[in-house]
């Protein structure tokens, strides 16, 4: 999945227990009629991918969604969901931020002819 939008705010990289577990999250406000600011993670090595963006920028970026379970003292499962990027680049700033790369119908070139095909031996 990707989310397209410009960057809120980027967080510093935080490191967790003695395994050293880094996180660093990224906010970033869709380009939608109501604009959604959606949090992302990047965890471990990909937190080192935020080092050249910073608030303002349009960008895309990649992401899972990940879900888990956990069971609570009262052993009632609770459930967890998060967003974890694992690529992001940048937009042009040209208004065409979400559109489509495909170059229009009229620029692709042909490769053959039809009238030169030869004919097949199927009945459709």
């Amino acid at each position: 999945m990707e989310i397209t939008g410009k960057i809120k705010k980027i967080g510093e990289e935080k490191t967790f227990g003695t395994s050293g577990f880094r996180k660093r999250e990224l906010v970033v406000t869709t380009n939608e009629q109501y604009p959604q600011m959606i949090m992302v993670e990047f965890v471990q090595d990909k937190c080192e991918l935020l080092n050249n963006y910073q608030a303002g920028q349009d960008v895309k970026v990649a992401v899972n969604l990940r879900g888990r379970e956990w069971i609570n003292p009262q052993g009632e499962a609770v459930y967890f969901n998060t967003i974890q990027g694992w690529r992001i680049e940048a937009l042009q700033d040209n208004g065409n931020a979400g559109a489509s790369a495909m170059p229009p119908m009229d620029s692709f070139e042909t490769t053959s002819n039809i009238d030169d095909a030869e004919p097949d031996d199927l009945p459709f």
